[in-house]
């Protein structure tokens, strides 16, 4: 027979069990706290001109996008004065847009484009206005048809830049007339100083000022819960959101993610090639990382040069492009390009055709050109990276709502899961897309669109 190690006393023997239960308990409480919903500071401000008044008009009003024939007349004697510079030989779209491409875009912009045709297609959908925090914010909202038995849910998508609200177009039917018992009644608002929201007077109008924007509109619609798509700034808005109401955020859907650097990432840069599976890497995520130099580092400085101009000195930068169609047509399509595949830069047209219709583009650049918010629009550049954002507090929280994410091959950063559960806890869904690039929503409005019902249908199961 064996004997015990030790022999206990009953005193001893009610001490390590009290112990035991002790240790146990702040186990749990620890699991608990991880587990809690944690929140960051809403905060509040107020960017309309002047002072804040005593009180705000908290109406919601329709919106009807309007153009003129004195508009289009403008826009016409604009683009017949435009000067080019000759295309350097051989140089494609490495050099940036090639003008020889660019007339062609002007001609058809000028002789062929319908602006009037446009906007009856932009009005498809109910805009409305309403005034939050001094400024006259823009959004659409779509209800779906009508169907016994089905499940409606709340659902707002968010742009980035240089898109607007219209990038959506072409998926909002798939969210709102679905066929298996879920539809989606989406908002898509335009972040203020892009398109038809007001451009913030007052300077700070950053990613937790416009989540809080945001927050106030659902709220203002009656909504008490509801999910979050987005990509670009959309990806930081709608996470900020999540962070500061995850009470009210059914789940957060994003086609872009920037990781939190870290440790753990550091050493799966180093490592992750050749043992993926000690840091949690794919064979896809392998695929899409590695040479780490040359697919990451070096393409994101070759693309990045707007966001440090843009960073720094937008309104130098942007008056040029506020003044000429032709010169905003170039910066803007230019990114329509190269970020939906970096091999367009080998080619003439830059491959624009490929993936979108001229008409589709222009409307886009219109949006920008006839509200002129090119400006506004790159000042959030400034208004969020003029100070680390990564010592930022929204940066330094986790997200802790159901996540799900969409990886598209075309991405300008990949970000592999595991890089992802830093900063999101709760990742339900994680999606190797096919295809497609920045511009998810614009470029594969199907595949995007189906990758947001099956998460939201994994959330709804839970």
């Amino acid at each position: 027979m064996q004997r015990p190690l030790v022999n206990l006393d009953p005193f001893q023997q009610q001490l390590l069990a009290g112990s035991a239960v002790a240790v146990g308990g702040i186990c749990v409480y620890l699991m608990y706290k991880r587990r809690q919903v944690k929140s960051i500071p809403i905060g509040e401000g107020w960017w309309g001109a002047g002072e804040k008044p005593p009180a705000e008009d908290d109406k919601i009003y329709s919106f009807e996008v309007e153009t003129s024939q004195e508009e289009i007349e403008e826009l016409h004697r604009r683009i017949d004065r435009t000067r080019y510079t000759d295309p350097i030989e051989d140089g494609c779209f490495q050099y940036g847009f090639n003008s020889t491409y660019l007339k062609m875009v002007a001609s058809y912009w000028r002789h062929q484009f319908d602006w009037k045709k446009q906007v009856a297609v932009l009005n498809k959908y109910p805009h409305f206005k309403t005034r939050i925090e001094g400024l006259d914010v823009h959004f659409i909202h779509i209800q779906p048809p009508h169907r016994e038995g089905q499940q409606v849910l709340p659902l707002m998508l968010v742009h980035g830049w240089p898109g607007s609200f219209f990038e959506f177009y072409k998926m909002l039917p798939l969210l709102t007339d679905t066929q298996a018992g879920l539809a989606f009644e989406v908002i898509c608002p335009s972040i203020p100083g892009y398109g038809f929201s007001e451009a913030p007077h007052k300077q700070g109008f950053d990613s937790l000022a416009a989540a809080r924007v945001f927050l106030t509109l659902m709220e203002r619609l009656g909504f008490s819960q509801f999910y979050l798509q987005g990509g670009d700034w959309g990806s930081l808005i709608t996470t900020n959101m999540a962070q500061m109401q995850p009470q009210h955020v059914k789940g957060l859907h994003l086609n872009m993610v920037i990781a939190r650097r870290s440790l753990k990432s550091m050493l799966s840069i180093l490592i992750g090639r050749y043992l993926p599976f000690l840091v949690g890497f794919t064979r896809e995520d392998v695929r899409r990382l590695f040479p780490f130099m040359e697919k990451n580092v070096y393409e994101t400085l070759r693309e990045t040069g707007y966001l440090h101009i843009q960073a720094t000195k937008p309104d130098t930068a942007g008056c040029g492009l506020n003044d000429s169609p032709v010169g905003l047509a170039a910066y803007i399509l230019e990114k329509f390009s190269s970020w939906t595949d970096l091999k367009n830069r080998d080619l003439e047209d830059g491959g624009l055709e490929r993936k979108f219709k001229l008409d589709e583009l222009l409307t886009n650049v219109m949006i920008y050109w006839t509200t002129g918010t090119i400006v506004s629009s790159m000042r959030f550049y400034k208004e969020n990276l003029q100070t680390n954002i990564e010592k930022r507090g929204d940066m330094r929280s986790g997200i802790f709502v159901p996540t799900g994410v969409a990886a598209f091959p075309g991405e300008l950063v990949h970000c592999p899961r595991s890089w992802a559960e830093i900063r999101y806890r709760n990742i339900l869904s994680y999606s190797y897309m096919s295809q497609g690039g920045h511009f998810a929503a614009f470029e594969e409005p199907q595949l995007l669109a189906n990758d947001i019902i099956q998460f939201v249908k994994k959330v709804e199961k839970l």
